[in-house]
């Protein structure tokens, strides 16, 4: 592992974790005011579009190659790093203990404009989804129990700040106006 004295680290440390780094995106469409998600169909969560790395590459190319394969989604007008953890978490889909170093970036669209998913067979039923930052936190922390999902929390609070500061969210000003 690389130097950790400066990554937070979330979740429970389990037994038998495996080692599978990887990213995800926070995507925020800034004419509807909402982020880009799935409903998970064994978790009923909303999750960020996301996945492990291939070898050698690169944690942007490899987050922003998992949200093309699994959302479509590819019209960017910005994308940043939000930042990166250590995690230790339950992946529902693998069947699987694992820790990771997770990166995680922002990326505010363009236009919705998709091309075809390349979805792996366990991401089928993925639901896509339009979510306020509410509606996915309130998900995350709905089943959260077991912290595996404490690393999203620490980035959709971060991604929702730099989204504000970046003049993007202006659901918040029209709030103040009223």
């Amino acid at each position: 592992m690389e130097n950790n004295e400066n990554i937070l680290e979330f979740g429970i440390k389990r037994e038998n974790e495996e080692r599978r780094d990887g990213g995800c995106s926070i995507v925020f469409d800034p004419e509807t005011q909402k982020y880009a998600v799935y409903r998970n169909p064994k978790s009923k969560v909303l999750c960020f579009f996301g996945g492990g790395f291939d070898d050698g590459e690169d944690e942007k190319d490899g987050s922003l190659r998992e949200l093309v394969e699994e959302s479509g989604l590819v019209d960017y007008l910005h994308v940043e790093k939000v930042g990166k953890v250590i995690t230790h978490y339950y992946n529902i889909n693998k069947n699987v203990n694992r820790v990771a170093h997770a990166s995680c970036f922002l990326v505010i669209l363009n236009s919705k404009k998709r091309e075809e998913t390349k979805l792996e067979e366990h991401e089928n039923d993925f639901e896509f989804i339009w979510a306020t930052d509410e509606e996915i936190l309130d998900s995350l922390n709905s089943k959260n129990q077991n912290r595996d999902y404490d690393h999203w929390v620490h980035f959709l609070e971060k991604a929702v700040i730099r989204v504000k500061e970046l003049g993007h969210n202006t659901a918040i000003a029209t709030k103040s106006v009223l």
